[in-house]
């Protein structure tokens, strides 16, 4: 059985657009085992039209990296973002939070000026 990590550290690098914490990293491991995807699956973060602020988060397994993608590893997790969602992402932290009122991954985005209830909409 897996444990969470509970430290804050975001680990970044210069000029990708996101940062993880720790606890994300984890979390989307723990949940690329779950579903039983090959080790080397790595994760896509994209923005996309939709939801009720406008633009929606949305995260998805694959494979391989798109030709024009911005590619990072952060601790063995390899993220793809595509450079139109790079332009919506530049400076966002993803987070995982546990809580009374339940769990799930928080966008701590810079550049979204408002967003919804749920946290996974917002708008620019």
């Amino acid at each position: 059985m897996s444990t969470i990590e509970t430290a804050t550290e975001v680990e970044t690098t210069p000029g990708f657009p996101i940062s993880m914490t720790p606890k994300a990293v984890q979390m989307i491991k723990m949940t690329r085992e779950t579903e039983k995807l090959d080790d080397s699956s790595g994760l896509r973060v994209a923005v996309r039209g939709g939801g009720c602020s406008g633009f929606e988060y949305a995260l998805d397994f694959e494979l391989e990296p798109r030709e024009t993608d911005w590619v990072n590893d952060f601790e063995g997790l390899r993220v793809f973002v595509d450079p139109v969602s790079a332009r919506y992402l530049s400076g966002t932290e993803i987070d995982y939070q546990l809580g009374p009122s339940g769990s799930g991954f928080k966008f701590n985005n810079p550049k979204a000026t408002g967003s919804c209830g749920c946290g996974s909409s917002f708008s620019v």
